[in-house]
């Protein structure tokens, strides 16, 4: 252990119970969707349906590199080597954590233990909220929040909070030199079993619907209650950084040609009935049909 990071009350490292290990997820290989911006992919299968969902995180290879999210614990080998392959850990200048969850800050520790140079950029709330389980010197830290900018070198970055969220921390990362937006957790969408690339490659109906679920009863259930002139003015706001393309650390790549649509999509979720939050019946038919 370095003295520049210290753990603070981090579980055993003992093996837990077979039936209580998480399952890796499947892997995915890294796509360059811009110059020099590499999506890291995986994929985790649903339980009880023939559905896969994106646990994504993002590698810019800016002068000054950028890791963006650092995945869960449960594909932590995959995932240095993925992030590894792309850039070399010595040359990280710097780890953006888009918000506090445990599937964006699964490796936060170990990447920055693997990249010494790299600082970590947060903001204040989710460096307190992380307090038990990772203490960094203040001189590893920045601070930036909604409407800030990170200079990476030959780019800036600019953070900004997404119209849907689960967390209080959470911010976008918007690449105007690329036209790249990271829109943290923001149009989440499950795929079919068998994972696809991009949004074009779903059903329209699956992916209007996926959108409904996973926003409505997964990341922002205060959406039918919102007042739906401010919702609109925070969508508008991510509409007028004319993003090239969207990734989401839980979505195929939205491409160029159907940002619009996903920015439509998102503006009509307050309105928009979702189908019903599964229940005990639907985890009993699941249980039904799981292998012993």
């Amino acid at each position: 252990m370095t003295a520049a990071i210290r753990t603070v009350d981090r579980m055993s490292s003992s093996s837990p119970s077979p039936s209580l290990s998480p399952v890796p997820p499947l892997r995915l290989a890294p796509i360059e969707i811009a110059p020099d911006t590499f999506l890291i992919r995986s994929a985790q299968p649903a339980f009880g349906a023939p559905l896969s969902v994106n646990l994504n995180s993002l590698v810019i290879r800016a002068a000054e590199p950028v890791v963006v999210d650092t995945g869960p614990a449960s594909n932590r080998e995959q995932w240095l080597a993925d992030v590894t392959s792309i850039v070399d850990p010595a040359d990280v200048r710097w780890v953006f954590l888009s918000h506090d969850d445990p599937d964006h800050t699964g490796n936060l520790h170990e990447i920055l233990e693997l990249c010494p140079a790299a600082t970590l950029v947060t903001n204040w709330a989710a460096t307190e909220r992380m307090g038990c389980e990772i203490s960094l010197p203040p001189s590893r830290l920045r601070w930036i929040d909604d409407g800030g900018a990170l200079e990476v070198g030959d780019r800036v970055l600019r953070a900004v909070r997404p119209p849907v969220y689960d967390s209080p921390t959470t911010r976008a990362l918007f690449d105007a030199s690329s036209g790249v937006l990271w829109a943290s957790d923001a149009f989440a969408t499950p795929m079919p079993a068998e994972p696809v690339e991009t949004v074009a490659d779903l059903p329209p109906a699956m992916w209007a619907e996926g959108l409904a679920m996973f926003h409505h009863h997964a990341l922002a259930p205060w959406l039918a209650v919102v007042e739906r002139g401010a919702y609109a003015a925070m969508v508008q706001r991510f509409r007028e950084l004319a993003p090239q393309v969207i990734v989401s650390a839980h979505s195929p790549v939205i491409p160029h040609g159907m940002v619009s649509a996903a920015m439509d999509h998102l503006q009509a979720l307050p309105d928009v009935v979702p189908p019903p939050h599964p229940d005990q019946a639907a985890l009993d038919a699941a249980l039904a049909g799981a292998p012993a």
